[in-house]
């Protein structure tokens, strides 16, 4: 069976559609490590938020940071913006187990107390391991469990799906 992959260019179009009612003054974007936060500089843009973007780096915040170790390309986290009383979008990439946005939402909490958390995710391939869903997708894809789906950017900046292995 061939996996036929969507154009994240379109995907990301889409989602501007879904967030454009609901962006507020007081909405933040939140993108998390490494291809959540090419997502969220897209739709930062495209959508006009005020609010300086937020980057998140969870590599401390995993569940399994005792089995896997550090990530070797760790990235500084910054949220520019206060987040108590603050509606957040956090983006992400794909959605699967639903552990990465876990350890977003621990990492946000230690930052303050949002008045709102929402989810907007390009690829949502289910397989979730945590009560975890977002609330903007860009598409939901069904990916064999053996494989991974990951976003990449060429050097002009422009949006790609990979299936590795």
């Amino acid at each position: 069976m061939t996996l036929v992959l969507p154009d994240p260019e379109a995907l990301c179009a889409g989602l501007v559609q879904q967030l454009k009612p609901r962006v507020t003054a007081d909405t933040a974007l939140v993108g998390i490590h490494t291809g959540g936060v090419w997502l969220a500089e897209r739709l930062h843009t495209a959508l006009d938020i005020a609010l300086p973007l937020g980057l998140l780096d969870i590599s401390f915040y995993r569940d399994d940071f005792d089995k896997t170790g550090l990530h070797p390309q760790i990235k500084p986290t910054q949220i520019p913006f206060e987040v108590d009383g603050r509606h957040i979008v956090l983006v992400d990439d794909v959605l699967y187990t639903g552990r990465t946005v876990r350890g977003a939402m621990n990492e946000l909490f230690d930052y303050g107390r949002p008045a709102s958390i929402s989810l907007a995710v390009l690829i949502d391939r289910g397989g979730r391991e945590l009560p975890v869903a977002a609330q903007y997708v860009g598409a939901q894809l069904e990916v064999p469990t053996d494989r991974m789906l990951v976003l990449d950017r060429d050097e002009n900046g422009k949006l790609r799906l990979k299936l590795d292995a």
